[in-house]
């Protein structure tokens, strides 16, 4: 093989419009050279994000209210992600954190591309080849989510996407324009399908932190949900769950063996030992604090008021709430704030006798009962309502204490008689408005039926913020004070234009075209 000489940090640098000095004080022994096959491999170990866009999204979501009478925000940032603002302030949950480290992941990815290539595509390096496509296809596709429209058929070709990078750079100023979302959506996935076929278990000791063949398949299933290719979705699911699903979704059945603690439900939720999970990312992140029972950050909480009407802790087709726990507990803290223990608070010390460090997580970026939901969705609206009452009857017995099986007709009554949500009246049931019409009652049902599951099963996640956007979901700002009177502060309406959060102030000044405000 040709040696290769990169630096994969000055990509981002120049994408910043860092200065040519600055990128020749770059030290050699940041570089690395690719001249076999074991250090491809490694450099794909630092091809995954290290920053997550879960604390914005999650932020920006229903799932929290504003407590501001009990709590304070643990930062400028916080605030400014709840309120919708276009954010100024850089730390590790912004989402100019968010844009250089997955542009950094991207990068990583196609120096190794580059490097294979340069190697004539040897057969045995296509796993590499695979899993390198596949991280560039995932990290793309939650950038255009993030910082772009929802993708859509009708205006998907002018809608601003990002921009797709396809090979190393070796420029210290290149010309950088923004495409379209239907045009990202479109390179994702022929990434997707090129590396499909490649991605092998084999590579890896711990194959769960690295795109595994089921890992590959449920991110595939995710997008092609997004895209709105459903039989895709379904065949991709199909990959992951097999015929038999029951033995790859989570099990709770050993939680009563466990201390009763959030840090160690939290630190057993993210086990590569799990079946249900497929993707593990490690980051420095506060999710395991503003997320966990603790009092930091929790001015802007998921509160027994808001769990108790909408999301783990409100009644559903299972009944009443006392059969809603989802086997993994729910815990209480102080002040009425609803702890969920799956995002584990992990410090790092950089000085272990100052005390000082960084916050780290495990995020469980891919899971077996969310790729159930993907398909459970893709079979309603192909309008196969007996498979989706199969997926979705399976999701709830797994997840809920309840007898209740779970029938086409128990989610038709149960979802029709159920009022739409106010502000001042919450439930579940929220107005739906998809680009793609809903084309009968009992479709509607089912996808009431369908946003509830997820909802609950990918809360903290962050991945409910793409469904409000998916499903065309109006939401609010909501002040409770002690009595847990609801003022509305603001609202978030389908044409409102902070759905795509604004990019970094300081890509802007290096000359992309920002999002319309």
């Amino acid at each position: 093989m040709k040696k290769y000489i990169i630096s994969i940090a000055s990509v981002i640098l120049m994408m910043l419009n860092v200065s040519c000095n600055d990128y020749l004080d770059e030290m050699p022994d940041n570089r690395l050279e690719l001249n076999n096959d074991e250090k491809i491999t490694r450099l794909l170990g630092s091809g995954y994000a290290s920053h997550f866009f879960v604390l914005t999204t999650e932020m920006m979501s229903d799932n929290v209210d504003d407590r501001g009478d009990l709590r304070t925000s643990f930062s400028v940032l916080q605030d400014e992600m709840y309120a919708w603002q276009d954010i100024k302030e850089i730390g590790n949950e912004s989402p100019t954190r968010v844009w250089e480290t997955y542009y950094f992941a991207i990068a990583t990815a196609n120096q190794a591309i580059d490097a294979i290539d340069k190697a004539g595509n040897p057969e045995r390096l296509n796993p590499q080849l695979g899993e390198a496509l596949m991280i560039r296809a995932f990290h793309h596709f939650y950038l255009v989510n993030v910082f772009a429209k929802h993708y859509s058929t009708a205006t998907g070709e002018t809608d601003l996407g990002i921009v797709y990078m396809e090979k190393p750079e070796t420029t210290v100023k290149p010309d950088y324009k923004r495409e379209s979302v239907a045009e990202i959506y479109k390179k994702i996935e022929r990434d997707i399908e090129k590396a499909l076929p490649l991605i092998s278990d084999n590579l890896y000791e711990v194959p769960k932190y690295h795109f595994n063949r089921k890992a590959a398949y449920a991110f595939a299933a995710r997008f092609y949900l997004f895209y709105r290719k459903y039989d895709k979705v379904i065949a991709c699911a199909n990959e992951v769950l097999g015929e038999n699903p029951t033995r790859v979704l989570r099990d709770f059945s050993h939680i009563p063996t466990l201390v009763k603690e959030y840090p160690q439900l939290a630190q057993d939720y993210v086990k590569p030992e799990h079946n249900a999970n497929l993707l593990l990312m490690t980051g420095y992140s506060y999710l395991g604090v503003v997320f966990g029972n603790y009092t930091t950050g929790k001015k802007y909480m998921h509160s027994d008021y808001l769990a108790g009407t909408e999301t783990v802790n409100c009644g559903g087709p299972w009944g009443t709430y006392t059969a809603s726990m989802f086997r993994l507990p729910s815990l209480y803290y102080s002040a009425g704030y609803i702890a969920v223990p799956k995002l584990p608070r992990l410090f790092e010390y950089t000085d272990p006798v100052a005390g000082i460090g960084y916050n780290r997580t495990v995020y469980p970026a891919l899971q077996t009962d969310e790729t159930l939901l993907c398909r459970a969705e893709a079979y309603i609206l192909l309008e196969d309502y007996d498979k989706a009452t199969e997926d979705l009857a399976l999701w709830m017995s797994q997840h809920t204490t309840s007898a209740n099986v779970l029938t086409r007709e128990l989610i038709n009554d149960f979802y029709s008689a159920q009022a739409y949500y106010h502000p001042d009246d919450p439930t579940p049931k929220k107005q739906l408005n998809p680009e793609v019409p809903v084309v009968s009652a009992e479709q509607e049902n089912f996808l009431q039926c369908l946003v509830q599951f997820r909802r609950i099963e990918t809360i903290f996640e962050g991945l409910r913020w793409f469904d409000i956007k998916r499903f065309g979901i109006v939401i609010y700002r909501r002040y409770l004070d002690v009595n847990k009177t609801v003022t509305v502060t603001d609202e978030l309406k389908l044409d409102d234009p902070r759905r795509a959060i604004q990019l970094p102030a300081a890509v802007i000044d290096a000359g992309l075209e920002p999002n319309p405000r």
